[in-house]
């Protein structure tokens, strides 16, 4: 069988079919960016304190002083306690002016009337629907470590149904959980429900980004590829995560801004009569005929002629279709088998410091909008970079020299002094940004290591390895209410051994697609 590329070189890379292939894809992404990171709002932590009942007939100053004063570089009333509210009224009864009052020696008790939370950036958020403080602040990260379990599932079983069933289908499938969830999300009557159905979201999320990856990798020409991945895909990712901070910024209330966010997908509706199934997977499953009309449909658009014969007779590419691979066929070989684990650790870790980043940026000093925004538009320029580095240097020198400085930033963040907190939001951008750039390099480097029989299979379980790292990312950003800089020593740490894997994979540049596992490079 003659290789793919060669045979659909007459298409040309960018002809007006291409062009709008590449668009439709690239805009399908844009819910991904906005809907992905929605927590970031709809589960931050408004300032709370214990709710005072009204009907206890406290002075303005006795109310004032029934929340105690925590002592420290930086004092602050507690949000957890209050002082015992029999003993206060006590008090007020025998002292009109509490200042009169040693409040050291008053005893505590938790929130027993429920909380009084700031409505000054949030009309409502999950937390303070529900609660979700103090004992129960594990919720809040675990509300994200549902949705990425979701993704963990949805990323391991879309990969194997579109190598089966097809890319297309798969791609729409997920886009409709997506959306369908999401506004099912908005009626959520408790915490409970809301994570069952945050986990069906996160089935459909990060799925359907993946499912376009590959079918744009497949049905565009290879120099075109690169910029797909870099540029198409991840840029509009970023806009999307651009938009975010925008939407929520208008709507303060969390069960109107996920109705919000889930209606552009429905948008994507009519782009099935556009996007077509991957030529390349209906060629490995026999489907030749089906192939061609879709190579001959491209040469029409693009205004070509194709030639009589495109591919070998159909018996002759049955009897190679016959084998079917399973994700048992990704640890198969020796070889395979080390590609596939340090693509694992490296995606794991890529995305343990994307996410927790991303999900840390209400915790910086400054706005919590402005800041999220600026998280995002810095990944435009990541995006860009990564695409000018992966046109003039090797694969392994690009991933590994952003992952060694990314990790280097955020490792040394501890060494800033605390009162140029300006400085440490500026290396934490710096490191957000090398590493949106490492995360645009290793989907290209990932999908150009894997032939095509298991391709999506392998760039699937790749993602499924993200996730786990995701699922483990709000807790990374947990561990900075014990010490403000362990997240950053963890993740930097951690970034700079991944830097050390990538250069045990073998190098992919200028290389064609592989199309069977035969064909692979061995590892270093």
């Amino acid at each position: 069988m003659r290789d793919y590329d060669e045979v659909t070189d007459f298409l040309g890379d960018w002809g007006p079919f291409q062009r709008l292939i590449f668009a439709l894809l690239s805009v399908s992404i844009f819910p991904n960016g906005f809907c992905g990171l929605s927590i970031v709002f709809v589960g931050d932590v408004p300032d709370h304190r214990c709710s005072i009942p009204a009907n206890l007939n406290l002075s303005e100053a006795w109310m004032n002083r029934t929340i105690p004063l925590v002592p420290g570089d930086d004092p602050h009333y507690s949000k957890c306690s209050r002082y015992r509210l029999d003993v206060i009224v006590n008090l007020s009864e025998t002292f009109p002016d509490p200042d009169l009052v040693n409040m050291s020696g008053v005893e505590q008790e938790p929130c027993l009337d429920g909380w009084e939370y700031s409505r000054e950036q949030y009309i409502s958020t999950i937390v303070s629907e529900w609660d979700l403080v103090c004992k129960n602040d594990w919720k809040g990260p675990f509300s994200m470590s549902v949705f990425f379990l979701g993704v963990l599932i949805g990323t391991f079983i879309a990969g194997q149904l579109s190598d089966r069933f097809g890319r297309k289908a798969v791609w729409f499938g997920t886009m409709a959980i997506q959306t369908g969830f999401t506004m099912i999300q908005v009626f959520s009557p408790n915490w409970e429900i809301f994570c069952l159905l945050n986990f069906f979201v996160g089935i459909g999320q990060i799925s359907n980004y993946v499912a376009a990856f590959v079918i744009g990798s497949e049905v565009l020409g290879k120099s075109v590829r690169v910029i797909y991945s870099t540029l198409g895909v991840c840029i509009s990712y970023a806009i999307g995560y651009m938009l975010l901070p925008l939407i929520a910024y208008f709507i303060r209330s969390w069960r109107m801004l996920l109705f919000t966010l889930s209606l552009p997908g429905l948008l994507y509706i009519p782009l099935w009569w556009f996007v077509p199934e991957s030529p390349r997977w209906l060629l490995f499953k026999g489907r030749i005929r089906e192939a061609e009309a879709i190579i001959q449909h491209i040469a029409k658009k693009n205004g070509i002629t194709p030639p009589a014969v495109l591919f070998m007779p159909l018996e002759e590419m049955k009897s190679k279709s016959e084998i079917t691979h399973t994700i048992i066929h990704l640890v198969k070989t020796s070889n395979i088998r080390a590609i596939t684990m340090i693509n694992f650790l490296i995606w794991m870790i890529l995305s343990i410091e994307y996410y927790g980043l991303s999900l840390n940026t209400p915790n910086l000093n400054g706005d919590a909008y402005l800041n999220c925004f600026f998280s995002a538009a810095i990944e435009v320029p990541a995006y860009t970079t990564a695409w000018l580095l992966l046109q003039r240097f090797t694969r392994r020198f690009c991933l590994s020299g952003a992952l060694f400085l990314g990790g280097s930033v955020l490792f040394f963040i501890q060494l800033v002094p605390s009162n140029l907190s300006v400085l440490t939001t500026t290396l934490v951008m710096v490191g957000k940004f090398v590493i949106t750039s490492a995360f645009s390099m290793v989907y290209v480097y990932t999908a150009e290591l894997y032939p095509t029989v298991v391709r999506n299979m392998g760039v699937g379980v790749s993602t499924m390895a993200s996730r786990l790292g995701s699922i483990i990312s709000p807790y990374f950003v947990y561990f900075g209410s014990y010490n403000e800089f362990l997240p950053f020593i963890l993740m930097g740490g951690l970034t700079i051994l991944s830097a050390i894997l990538v250069f045990f994979l073998p190098e992919t540049i200028n290389s064609p697609l592989l199309e069977t596992i035969d064909q692979m490079q061995n590892i270093k």
